[in-house]
């Protein structure tokens, strides 16, 4: 192995890649879960969180899957991959009230240069994932973060006939409300890990 290989795997090691998601039904766990193969197959550290659920009222599992983000956390990441369900096009409001308290890290400029990128899913094809991806983009763009989407040279932003844009993995969980990822949905949101892994340790 070269010396400046070598040099890169090392600070690739160094990294961590926070993978930032809310859950209702499994779909975006899913596809958090397949962001985080990517980047560790990118020799970088995944570290998965969630928000809390505004609806005490609703019995869902996926929120306990992994810990809830603790705004350090966000702070000490090098890249952040931030995921959502589609709400009516949007993201959804336990996100949305997560963002709308990071006033004091917009104040300190403590997110600026940090690459990022966005991931959604949603119950049909055209149920609102570019809409909710380029919506979610919105903060981290007030942040001063650094956007990373797809590239067309991932051959399986051709050949999808379910979720994946150029914007950033998404899943279509169909009339059944599948959580499972269809072989294109995996194989991009695994890409998607590797990048923003192998920028994160470009540019630290």
């Amino acid at each position: 192995m070269l010396k400046e290989d070598l040099l890169r795997e090392a600070v690739l090691k160094n990294n961590t890649v926070l993978i930032l998601y809310f859950s209702r039904h499994g779909s975006v766990a899913a596809l958090a879960e397949k962001i985080a193969v990517g980047v560790v197959a990118a020799g970088a550290t995944a570290m998965i969180r969630t928000v809390p659920n505004l609806n005490p009222d609703f019995n869902s599992d996926y929120p306990a899957l992994h810990p809830l983000i603790e705004k350090d956390e966000l702070i000490q990441a090098d890249a952040l991959a931030l995921g959502s369900p589609v709400r009516f096009g949007l993201m959804a409001a336990e996100m949305k009230a997560f963002w709308d308290n990071t006033s004091d890290l917009w104040l300190k400029g403590q997110l600026i240069d940090k690459p990022a990128g966005v991931f959604t899913s949603s119950s049909s094809m055209h149920g609102g994932n570019e809409a909710t991806l380029l919506g979610m983009m919105l903060p981290l763009l007030h942040h001063g973060m650094v956007l990373l989407g797809i590239p067309y040279e991932e051959p399986a932003l051709h050949q999808t006939q379910t979720g994946g844009t150029p914007y950033g993995p998404t899943h279509v969980s169909g009339s059944i409300a599948t959580t499972l990822l269809s072989a294109h949905e995996q194989q991009l949101a695994i890409s998607f890990g590797k990048r923003l892994a192998t920028i994160a340790g470009k540019l630290s």
